[in-house]
């Protein structure tokens, strides 16, 4: 049976596979009882161990069971030689990139962010994500060069590669510009020290949280938990605002403009009772001055600091409520107000007439509002009444015909009344 040898050694690998695993389980959970880094590698490393493993046994296994009984020349033969090849490589690989992961968490757990100062460790994480992703594109660069020029032919094809390496430089450095300046300033980003994860900083006029450094972009969690996602190009070519640059402490103002009768001083106790309440203040820095008194109010300035941004935020919030209602309760005095002064007008003398402008501005005129003048006013505004009264005594006058004529009652007292030109009979 030409197959039992092939069998057998395909059998042997996989059961020296769990062999060998559980051996390598059970020694790394003894060490894990007692370190807790033991813990971390073995949920890290236990499939890509195992499948390098069971994979390579496999390889071993083909390699010397094959060839004896089917002859050096047998068909398929490169196949599976490629394919075993591939595989192999593929599994180390997958399996080196998991160590380095692993190393790089071990690492990353002796910097802890959730404490007041965490600074160093913000660096340190920022450099260690952007070393991890390269790490993992050279492995993959690596894993996949050697897959390829294992298979006939691949090494012509990479000397006529590098034979017109000059123009395809060219080429892919004019299309992928943009794409390198963002790789690059991504690079310069993380050992530069200019953010880092978890850096408070002002960004488009949004306030948030550095979230992601990648090697092309920069994801920043804005307060209200929408991510502002920006090319690393941005933070190296324009300016913006990192609050926990040197350190995360940061300092706040809390502005209140007040009536003039405020009391600064009764403030400042109130202000200590406030801050001495509460662990939003980490106790560095408590002032309240009067920067400003114009425009009819007072401007007054409280100054308070927290250890992080997030708190900050909320010792301000609470320190603005807080002197709103005792405003309200103990000196409702200091609320601002409105004032206006009421000013009688003088009262205009009786009878005093006048013209022109200055007549009409309180001393009487034509609409002046006093009676003489509204019955003055009448006289242009109100119809003439005509009287229909008896005819006037007749009166000569010299016409062509010689004769007396009579006026025509009809028009008689009215401007430019004409005689009839009857003759008196």
């Amino acid at each position: 049976m030409p197959w039992l040898p092939l069998l057998v050694s395909l059998v042997s690998a996989v059961v020296l596979t769990f062999v060998v695993s559980a051996v390598v389980g059970w020694a790394f959970g003894l060490v894990a009882k007692r370190k807790e880094w033991a813990q971390s590698f073995v949920a890290r490393m236990r499939r890509p161990f195992r499948w390098t493993l069971l994979v390579s046994l496999l390889a071993v296994a083909l390699a010397t069971s094959l060839p004896p009984w089917l002859g050096s020349d047998y068909p398929g033969q490169e196949v599976v030689y490629q394919l075993s090849r591939v595989a192999v490589i593929v599994v180390v690989a997958w399996f080196v990139g998991a160590l380095a992961i692993f190393f790089e968490d071990l690492g990353l757990s002796r910097y802890r962010v959730d404490v007041a100062d965490n600074r160093v460790a913000r660096r340190v994480r920022t450099q260690v994500l952007i070393l991890r992703r390269l790490t993992l594109v050279v492995i993959v660069i690596l894993a996949l060069g050697a897959a390829l020029l294992g298979f006939p032919g691949v090494e012509a094809v990479g000397a006529s590669v590098l034979a017109s390496a000059g123009l395809v430089s060219v080429v892919a450095g004019l299309a992928a510009q943009s794409t390198l300046a963002n790789v690059f300033a991504g690079i310069q980003l993380a050992f530069s020290d200019a953010i880092r994860i978890d850096d408070v900083v002002v960004v488009e006029g949004q306030w948030g949280l550095i979230e992601e450094i990648t090697l092309s972009y920069v994801v920043v969690h804005i307060w209200d938990d929408r991510r502002l996602v920006l090319p690393s190009t941005y933070f190296t070519t324009t300016p913006f605002e990192n609050w926990t640059r040197r350190n995360s402490e940061l300092l706040g103002a809390v502005e209140l403009d007040l009536d003039w009768r405020v009391d600064p001083g009764a403030m400042r106790e109130e202000l200590d009772r406030i801050v001495e309440g509460t662990e939003l203040w980490d106790r560095r820095t408590k002032v309240l001055q009067v920067t400003d008194a114009t425009g009819g109010v007072v401007r007054v300035r409280i100054l308070v600091t927290a250890k992080d941004a997030g708190t900050l935020f909320d010792l301000r919030c609470l320190v603005r409520e807080e002197m709103i209602a005792w405003l309200h309760a103990s000196s409702p005095a200091a609320v601002p107000r409105q004032r206006v002064q009421m000013v009688e007008a003088e009262p205009t003398p009786a009878g005093r007439r006048g013209r022109g402008p200055a007549s009409t501005a309180g001393q009487g005129g034509l609409f002046s509002g006093d009676n003489a003048d509204s019955e003055r006013t009448a006289l242009f505004t109100q119809a003439i009444p005509i009287q229909h009264d008896a005819a006037p005594e007749p009166r000569p006058y010299a016409s062509s015909l010689g004769a007396e004529a009579e006026v025509d009652p009809h028009v008689a007292g009215q401007p430019g009344g004409r005689p009839t030109g009857r003759p008196d009979r």
